[in-house]
């Protein structure tokens, strides 16, 4: 073998690739990183963590500087709302922590605890007394001073973990493949949470409800002639409530509207529209919002993107867009590679939850969609809305970390009491290639309620 001046072999020097293969371009070396970033077993786990804490934190930068004009018009302090949103996001980080670290199990055991809880306080909602009228929707219980709770919020959380793990018990049985054990008790219960709300006006937690609610039927495999059935009920009764009240007519005809029309009727949804059209592309800064000064009505709860658009432009307004993608994008791979049902059903009910309620919101603020009155997923202000989002948000966590390869990959990271690294890798390959299933359940029969 030749050898070198200094004795030691030559290098080999990479050829040149031969004439007409594809060349290795920086675009597709950049694919093949992102893809494998992509397929990592904790990208789900980091996403969900990360993504929700960062909506958090700009939603509190955000409440603070949409809320002070009004607090101050309230002769009260300038950071009131701000403080009270911080101690709701500190309780709710505490839920969040605790949701991330119970066992599935305990999961399933909460679901009735919860779901009792929250019929219990929407029916004391309707007692004279008791009951609080908001902006003419009657759906929340006063705590004691400035404090008050909605428990119709809770509702959507009862809602995901009782239909996830009754679901599951019956797929367990094999019984989803009847059509009546897959609409009962689900589907009564569902309606049952619906009328609570609805006794007190508020039909836009009833339209996230109704979503969660088509939500666990998608996902349990509901056949198309019952799920467009279910369907078409829930838009005639929607369509009732809708042409029967003069406000949600006049909501109707907002959308779109670029003046506000007689009587100011679609003053807030013009000035959300011009909160953003002034925005730009990078804003005009934290705190210099001129739509707050008392033009917007909610600028710190339902139309909190449009001062978001306002002050952070179009950059702004993106980032939560990019950031409520991603946290989507989490929720339904975990829902998707996972083997255990009431996590496939409990992990899509939280993603639909949170996604609908964003769209709705975002698009009331674009004019897209009509004024429903629900707020921005962890970013408005809100502790009823906070609480049980966050407590959501940990379940998703939990499910995240659950999953075999993402346990293996966490264990790598962090071994504990002196256990070896190659100990762990040698479990992780013990268990087995994983394999992965879709997200919506595959009937392995056919079905006698008819086909999709």
């Amino acid at each position: 073998m030749p050898t070198s001046r200094t004795g030691r072999p030559p290098v080999r020097r990479a050829g040149r690739p031969a004439a007409g293969a594809p060349r290795d371009n920086p675009v597709r070396r950049l694919h093949r990183r992102a893809r494998k970033a992509w397929d990592r077993p904790l990208t789900a786990y980091y996403l969900i963590l990360g993504g929700s804490l960062l909506i958090t934190v700009l939603g509190l930068v955000m409440v603070y500087s949409a809320s002070q004009i009004t607090a101050l018009q309230l002769s009260l302090p300038g950071s009131f709302f701000f403080r009270k949103q911080f101690l709701a996001a500190l309780i709710g980080g505490v839920l969040l922590f605790a949701a991330s670290r119970m066992p599935v199990k305990l999961h399933r055991a909460l679901a009735y605890p919860i779901l009792a809880g929250a019929v219990f306080m929407m029916a004391l909602v309707q007692v004279p007394g008791i009951g609080l009228s908001v902006n003419g929707n009657q759906n929340w219980i006063s705590l004691g001073g400035s404090f008050q709770i909605q428990p119709s919020e809770f509702g959507k959380l009862a809602l995901v973990l009782w239909g996830a793990d009754l679901l599951a018990r019956k797929q367990d049985k094999r019984l989803l493949t009847q059509w009546k054990h897959m609409l009962v008790p689900l589907v009564p219960a569902a309606f049952m949470l619906l009328g609570l709300i609805m006794l007190g006006g508020d039909m836009g937690t009833a339209i996230i409800l109704t979503a969660i609610l088509f939500g666990l039927l998608w996902l349990a495999g509901a056949p198309t002639r019952l799920f467009v059935g279910v369907l078409s009920v829930a838009l005639a009764i929607g369509f009732v409530l809708i042409k029967t009240s003069p406000n949600r007519m006049s909501r109707l005809a907002c959308i779109g509207a670029t003046e506000p029309g007689p009587h100011d009727t679609c003053w807030q949804a013009v000035h959300g529209i011009y909160a953003l059209a002034s925005g730009g592309l990078f804003g005009s800064g934290l705190g210099a919002s001129v739509e707050k000064w008392g033009q917007l009505p909610e600028a710190h709860t339902d139309f909190i993107f449009a001062v978001t658009g306002e002050e952070l432009g179009l950059a702004g307004t993106l980032s939560v867009l990019a950031l409520f993608a991603a946290l989507g994008y989490a929720g339904i791979r975990v829902a998707g590679r996972t083997e255990d049902p009431f996590v496939r059903y409990a992990a899509g009910g939280v993603t639909t939850w949170i996604t609908a309620q964003a769209v709705i919101n975002i698009g009331a603020v674009l004019g897209l969609l009509p004024i429903a009155g629900v707020p921005l997923p962890l970013f408005s202000y809100g502790g009823s809305a906070l609480l049980p989002t966050m407590f959501a948000i940990g379940l998703l966590i939990a499910f995240a970390r659950d999953d075999p390869a993402a346990r293996a990959a966490l264990a790598l990271r962090q071994p504990r009491f002196g256990r070896r690294r190659g100990a762990v890798r040698e479990s992780a390959r013990a268990a087995g290639p994983r394999r992965w299933n879709t997200m919506r359940r595959r009937a392995s029969a056919a079905r006698s309620s008819g086909e999709r």
